[in-house]
């Protein structure tokens, strides 16, 4: 069917056996990406962005790890295929960029052996063909003197330089999807847009992209719909510019409010989300974001299920503030978080002072 989705997941679960019982790190996520899509994954860290995608990819192979739930991939369940298969779909149909590129390369084989290797292990091709694409795949991502560096081990790249080879490596045999967790975050602002533009011309032949990343200036670029997670569960999801120019959730509000703004009204202090990320062993029953949020009410004790804005459809929010009268809330929880900011700000200058006022009389005394 031209309409069914490339990855369709359903009532994904992830908990962890530890020594003061299970925990949850993801509590039914569901989610899908057509063919071609970019799906930007935001959420703080801990609200189960990269558990999910390595639970997706079969990754989680502790034995403490519990994974449940349905992800199909162009109709297969990835969950119940045999180890073999699944082999064969990571990296040739599925690639995935890791957080960190130190863990993710072999230190005791060359940057261009461990591309080609990738390569071999799904193309029938020899090894001077896969070396010669390493080295054409490292010149892509904008490795200088592809040619020599190919042959280089991973502490001689600097950080920059890895987490560019480990792109290079997940596009080495063009996946239909390709999983980015913050795939930016160790370059500099130059070196990002190179890899953005990477991605985007990848999309542009045809592969689906799901980004996960703290940067929301990065989603609102390359994006096609956003997800928003906390707490393990989807807070929020739609298109690109429906989040971003009319979000409904108290946590998107806080998220994007946290931005800093080149137009507009310039600000003393930025709002801030109160109190700490939710941890996975403390999840209320209710919602997530309730112990946080400057508009709790009663009802908020009871788990919200994802329901679509008026009039449009594709944009779901876990949320049981009035539907009708989300605008004027976002005003108000703006308006809280603002004068806490500000109060905040203006208690720690009057503690500085009389710090410095104590100084200068502790200095001044015979």
């Amino acid at each position: 069917m031209p309409d069914q989705p490339l990855l369709d997941v359903t009532d994904l679960r992830v908990s962890f056996r530890t020594r003061r019982g299970r925990v949850t790190a993801v509590d039914g996520l569901s989610f899908s990406v057509a063919p071609g899509e970019v799906l930007g994954v935001v959420g703080e860290s801990g609200s189960g962005k990269s558990v999910s995608m390595l639970a997706v990819l079969r990754l989680l192979t502790n034995p403490n790890v519990t994974v449940s739930g349905e992800v199909l991939f162009r109709g297969r369940d990835l969950l119940s295929l045999p180890d073999k298969q699944m082999r064969a779909i990571r990296g040739r149909e599925i690639a995935m960029v890791f957080q960190d590129p130190m863990t993710a390369l072999t230190p005791v084989y060359t940057v261009g052996w461990q591309i080609a290797e990738q390569i071999r292990a799904h193309e029938p091709v020899s090894r001077k063909e896969a070396h010669a694409r390493a080295v054409e795949l490292l010149s892509d991502v904008g490795i200088p003197d592809a040619a020599s560096r190919v042959n280089a081990y991973p502490h001689e790249f600097s950080g920059g330089m890895r987490q560019r080879a480990v792109i290079a490596m997940a596009l080495a045999c063009s996946p239909a999807l390709l999983i980015a967790d913050e795939p930016t975050t160790a370059l500099d602002v130059t070196i990002q847009a190179q890899i953005l533009d990477l991605m985007r011309e990848l999309n542009a032949r045809g592969s689906a992209v799901v980004l996960i990343t703290h940067d929301m200036g990065v989603v609102s670029e390359i994006a096609d719909r956003v997800l928003v997670m906390y707490g393990g569960r989807v807070a929020e999801e739609g298109p690109r510019q429906a989040v971003f120019h009319v979000p409904r959730h108290p946590y998107t509000w806080g998220l994007l409010d946290s931005v800093p703004r080149v137009g507009g009204t310039r600000l003393r202090r930025l709002p801030t989300i109160a109190g700490v990320p939710v941890s996975p062993d403390s999840l209320p029953e209710g919602c997530a974001f309730a112990p946080r949020c400057r508009l709790r009410h009663e009802r908020c004790d009871e788990r919200p299920e994802l329901s679509a804005a008026p009039g449009t459809p594709a944009h779901r929010d876990a949320c049981r503030l009035p539907a009708d009268d989300r605008t004027s809330l976002r005003l108000t929880a703006r308006a809280a978080a603002t004068g806490a900011a500000a109060a905040e700000h203006a208690g720690r200058a009057s503690k500085a002072e009389r710090a410095d006022k104590a100084d200068v009389e502790r200095e001044a005394a015979p």
